[in-house]
């Protein structure tokens, strides 16, 4: 029997391979600050600068378009994939992104002191979506091959939580400082857009790049190395060949299109949602939104929001892990698309009470955490096993990634063009493609 130091694993051929030698770490120590600093890269990048756009003057169309345009790299990081394995460790790459992206985040924050800062910035975020999106498909590949199946469900209610958490920090408590900043430091008049918001989203750029580098620093200790693939490529003449046989047998699984229906479009409400529901909650009342500062926005996603999705993401991790997946998965799915009607009843009805708006904030969020397990769980369970697991992984989340792109492109657009309460009736037709790729979701792999 292999002892602590030798434990086997399966690599992306499905080989079992010895962990690397030395003492073992626990999950809870790499698996929760791993998938944090992947969310907070991504929602910086294609959340958080919308509202950072929008603060310093742009229209809802061109904010949410240009932070739509970020999940680019995202959408097509399956293209890397093989040139992570190429090199080192999965580690290796993990913590040299971190270390990037800690640089290009402080980089940001000085540009803003430029003349034509904006076109700086955004040639920044461009380069810093292709870092994050290989920080991702690193980490992901440690976390799939450093991990059994029985591990990966185990932790996934762990890992979906501590994604969670990342949008909440940014979105929330970061968005929360930074009108906090504009109006409390630097004495703006928190109700106008325009340049002025520069001086407080400067310090939230340097905070941003400051705890990815100290994320780095700390999985540099804790985080393993993971298992590399028996046919890891020695060359970018091989890599090239192993991206196109990747393809070649992620088409060839079984029902393969449901299965790229089910990742595309489970979340399709949700993205429609992603940038539009921050705008409402700040656009003016005279516009059809709330009227909330920035300071409102990030305490309700930040405080209320925060609770909501982590105790969500744990319960939804207990319930799939008791239940299984496929019995489950269409409740899921509805976890995460009904509790959207919050938006749409906020828009007939714009409450001012703090304490209708937190409640229907905590609703959508506690239902989008418990429901979110369930997509991921699908993903690594159904759509990744076979001979390129980290690959075909990547390949499901850059169908997530490629839904949130073209529902972030049009959803600025569609909302100046429909108003808010018709785009939420809009958002809530959306879901029912959700439920059909859900409910005809094909399992064909034993669960863990």
């Amino acid at each position: 029997m292999p002892n602590e130091a030798q434990t086997l694993t399966a690599n992306d051929a499905g080989v079992a391979v010895p962990r690397s030698a030395g003492r073992r770490t626990s999950p809870l120590l790499w698996v929760p600050t791993g998938y944090f600093t992947m969310a907070l890269a991504y929602v910086m990048l294609t959340n958080v600068t919308a509202i950072m756009f929008k603060n310093l003057g742009m229209d809802n169309g061109r904010a949410a378009e240009y932070a739509s345009y970020l999940i680019l790299a995202y959408t097509i990081k399956p293209l890397f994939a093989p040139f992570v394995e190429m090199y080192r460790t999965k580690k290796f790459f993990v913590l040299w992104t971190q270390v990037i992206l800690a640089a290009g985040f402080g980089c940001v924050a000085l540009a803003m002191s430029l003349p034509g800062y904006m076109a700086i910035m955004v040639a920044l975020f461009i380069l810093l979506s292709f870092i994050g999106a290989t920080q991702d498909i690193a980490a992901d590949g440690v976390y799939v091959t450093s991990l059994d199946t029985r591990s990966q469900s185990l932790y996934c209610g762990i890992q979906s939580l501590s994604w969670n958490v990342g949008p909440i920090v940014a979105s929330g408590g970061l968005v929360y400082l930074s009108g906090w900043l504009h109006t409390n430091t630097f004495h703006h008049d928190a109700g106008t857009f325009g340049p002025a918001w520069i001086d407080s989203w400067r310090i939230i750029f340097f905070i941003v790049a400051g705890v990815t580098l100290a994320m780095a620093a700390w999985h540099l200790k804790t985080m393993p190395d993971g298992a590399k693939a028996e046919n890891a490529p020695s060359s970018v003449a091989d890599a090239w060949f192993i991206l196109k046989d990747s393809f070649v047998t992620f088409f060839q699984k079984r029902d393969v299109w449901l299965m790229i229906g089910f990742g595309f479009l489970f979340r399709l409400s949700i993205g429609l949602l992603e940038k539009i529901g921050p705008f409402f909650m700040v656009d003016p009342v005279a516009k059809g939104g709330l009227g909330l500062s920035n300071e409102q926005l990030g305490l309700f996603y930040g405080t209320y929001g925060l609770v909501a999705v982590l105790i969500g993401s744990l319960l939804g991790g207990m319930f799939v892990a008791k239940r299984g997946l496929k019995p489950t998965l269409f409740l899921l799915c509805c976890a995460v698309n009904i509790p959207n009607v919050t938006f749409l009843l906020m828009a007939m009805f714009q409450p001012t009470d703090v304490y209708v708006i937190s409640a229907g904030v905590a609703i959508e969020k506690f239902f989008y955490g418990f429901g979110s397990v369930g997509f991921m769980i699908y993903l690594m369970q159904q759509l990744a096993p076979g001979k390129y697991t980290t690959t075909h992984y990547a390949f499901g989340t850059g169908l997530m990634g490629l839904c949130m792109m073209v529902t972030g492109l049009v959803s600025g657009h569609l909302q100046q063009l429909l108003g808010y309460v018709n785009y939420f009736w809009f958002v809530m037709a959306a879901t029912i493609p959700s439920f059909l790729v859900t409910w005809f979701a094909p399992f064909h792999h034993k669960e863990g």
